[in-house]
């Protein structure tokens, strides 16, 4: 099963011609050259696939993109504010290795047990937010200095010592 991993989302239309602004989070600034298709969830684990036309970089991490078939800006503006996935791949190529958004995937562990497996990467002003599912349900993990004690990049752990009651919140 092909694993997908969110990048950014398309935040406005420019111009009359169906090109977009991709606001993404890989840590670096890039064209996403030679990216063949994105992806964008029609519905939950349903992605679809939309072929690139072109790319230009606009800032340090905003992005021009053109999708085939997207030839108008109404018909841009459907798909602006819609979450952008690539392959897991393709994320590889394309994120900047010292990124935070490099944890998507990597397990927490607290007192050795996995608490769930990082889906998503929030970035916040003092510390970084990540969102794990336990028992169905969405748990925000705050990782900071506080509660970072290690990461783990050959086991694609991030060991935590979370706030007191912290979990309790959310169980």
């Amino acid at each position: 099963m092909t694993e997908y991993f969110k990048i950014g989302k398309f935040v406005s239309t420019f111009g009359l011609k169906g090109e977009m602004i991709l606001k993404h989070n890989l840590g670096k600034k890039t064209s996403l050259k030679d990216l063949q298709a994105l992806f964008l969830e029609e519905r939950k684990d349903a992605f679809l696939p939309y072929f690139i036309e072109s790319t230009r970089v606009k800032s340090e991490d905003e992005i021009y993109i053109k999708l085939q078939d997207i030839i108008t800006r109404e018909a841009a503006t459907k798909i602006t504010q819609k979450e952008v996935w690539v392959t897991e791949p393709d994320f590889k190529k394309y994120a900047a290795k010292s990124s935070p958004i490099n944890l998507l995937g990597f397990d927490i562990v607290e007192n050795k047990k996995v608490l769930g497996k990082i889906l998503e990467v929030i970035e916040q002003p003092h510390q970084l937010l990540c969102r794990i599912e336990i028992a169905e349900k969405e748990v925000l993990i705050p990782l900071n200095e506080d509660t970072i004690k290690k990461i783990d990049k050959k086991t694609a752990q991030v060991i935590v010592q979370l706030p007191e009651g912290l979990l309790e919140i959310y169980l």
